[in-house]
């Protein structure tokens, strides 16, 4: 399966384990944030690489101190309506540092795709069919901010008087 990474579009080699599934040995696989707080030991225990998967409802602050350890933290979208994973993105990237890739996994749409990455999703994983192609242009749509985000630190009005 292909999704959108930095850009351009690749192909995914992630397994996006149910809390019930058997723990495979070796690959990349993500686990719930409920999966990662019980079995915890087990997965650190495990070969390959390891990525969590967080929803509105989980606790960052209970996963702060394992967040860097993650090679991927996937940020789960159930509805076009929840909007929480905008603010999830941000307070990964901002409150708690993590420099690794963040997907927008779920139900999201094109017009999304500039401001989830304006909060730091460097990822995308549509769960409806897409032509991934196409949403590529969306993530440059505009030239222009004028609010600081984790792509540009720099209000568009700081930026503007820098020169004068």
């Amino acid at each position: 399966m292909q999704i959108i990474k930095d850009g351009v579009l690749v192909e995914d080699g992630w397994i996006h384990l149910d809390d019930d599934a058997p723990l495979p040995q070796a690959g990349s696989v993500t686990v719930s944030a409920t999966r990662w707080l019980k079995e915890r030991e087990i997965l650190l225990q495990r070969g390959g690489s390891l990525g969590l998967r967080i929803g509105g409802a989980d606790d960052l602050d209970a996963l702060a101190p394992d967040l860097a350890g993650f090679a991927l933290i996937t940020v789960e979208f159930p509805g076009l309506a929840d909007g929480r994973g905008f603010s999830i993105a941000r307070l990964l990237r901002e409150d708690y540092g993590y420099g690794g890739e963040i997907r927008a996994r779920g139900n999201f749409i094109q017009d999304q795709l500039f401001y989830l990455k304006r909060v730091g999703v460097n990822a995308f994983e549509f769960t409806q069919a897409a032509d991934l192609a196409k949403m590529l242009p969306a993530l440059e749509e505009f030239t222009v901010t004028y609010q600081a985000g984790c792509d540009e630190r720099t209000p568009l009005y700081r930026r503007r008087n820098a020169g004068c």
